[in-house]
């Protein structure tokens, strides 16, 4: 990739809308959760955005949402026979539950035209890996952790070599 900064210059991303991913993949509340946990290993993504069938945000489903739905499961083979019993039920149930039942209602969000610091702020002190990042109401994308460390990383003088994916290496 041709990059138009010159030598020995850092690109600095100064607001979410420069570091962002543009129409991020999501999903419906409806879709059963092996849906949601198939896509986010098939894109190795850690968040879907959930939105509804009229392209509205809803919530959020992300990797900690799925694991949380799936540790009773995960467990049963160490616990008594009867209480495996229980847990082995519940697993039939998981099996039925949908992106709904498990996704982040209350979901946070940011603005394209936020600073990147602001949306890093945000998403350390409400504890979150991924901000949506909504426009006059609609998705328009997601700013993730990494997306906020790369964001730094060209801020700062490189290690080794001028791409974020260079450095250390």
């Amino acid at each position: 990739m041709e990059s138009s900064v010159p030598s020995g210059h850092r690109m600095k991303a100064n607001a979410v809308r420069d570091v962002m991913t543009r129409q991020p993949i999501t999903i419906d509340p409806e879709a059963p959760l092996a849906t949601a946990l198939s896509v986010m290993r098939e894109k190795q993504i850690r968040h879907l955005p959930v939105v509804d069938n009229r392209g509205e945000l809803v919530g959020i489903i992300t990797d900690r949402d799925l694991r949380s739905a799936a540790m009773a499961p995960s467990i049963a083979e160490f616990l008594p026979v009867d209480l495996k019993q229980a847990v082995e039920g519940a697993a039939m149930i998981l099996d039925e539950l949908r992106v709904r039942d498990a996704m982040t209602w209350a979901v946070v969000t940011t603005r394209p035209d936020a600073s990147v610091a602001e949306a890093g702020a945000v998403m350390f002190e409400r504890r979150v890996g991924s901000l949506p990042v909504r426009e006059n109401g609609k998705l328009v994308g997601i700013v993730t952790e990494r997306d906020i460390f790369k964001a730094l990383m060209m801020s700062i003088q490189p290690v080794r070599g001028a791409d974020p994916d260079t450095f250390f290496w």
